[in-house]
């Protein structure tokens, strides 16, 4: 095996290239279903614990699972909880509007989250109705993923 060392790589134009660095990946499966008829955001056990080791630390969610709404007139959503905090740009909503009830689809939840914190920190999926429907995740025994990545250089464009 062959090993290439550099201290920068340079495009032809003089200037280098931008570089990230990941500090640590935590990750979880869970195939228990979860059900919930809250119309409040309710945290799944599919959840990882991150410790950060800087305040300065980006850390990036992404979570894979099955999801079922059984009510063709009621909204599901789900989104990525940092403890019990709802964090709202990494959301997605389930609608179903066909005569089917009790549809199945594959879901896929990401946020870039700034904790500013070197304290543990639990992030899960959460999931919420709009009152009426049932929510559930990993139903029939799916087994769902999520994964927090500790970003600790990244480049914004």
């Amino acid at each position: 095996m062959s090993t290439l060392k550099v201290t920068n790589l340079q495009k032809l134009d003089g200037s280098t290239f931008p570089v990230g660095k990941v500090g640590q990946m935590v990750s979880a499966t869970n195939s228990t279903a979860q059900t919930t008829t809250s119309s409040s955001y309710v945290a799944t056990s599919l959840a990882v614990n991150i410790t950060p080791s800087s305040t300065n630390s980006k850390i990036y969610i992404i979570s894979t699972s099955a999801v079922s709404n059984n009510n063709t007139s009621d909204v599901c959503r789900y989104s990525i909880m940092r403890d019990s905090t709802v964090l709202s740009g990494g959301s997605m909503a389930v609608l179903f509007s066909s005569a089917s009830n009790d549809i199945r689809i594959g879901t896929c939840v990401q946020f870039l989250d700034s904790p500013s914190t070197t304290s543990q920190i639990t992030y899960a999926l959460g999931h919420r109705t709009g009152g009426v429907a049932t929510s559930t995740v990993n139903k029939n025994g799916y087994t769902g993923s999520i994964t927090a990545i500790e970003v600790l250089a990244w480049v914004q464009n």
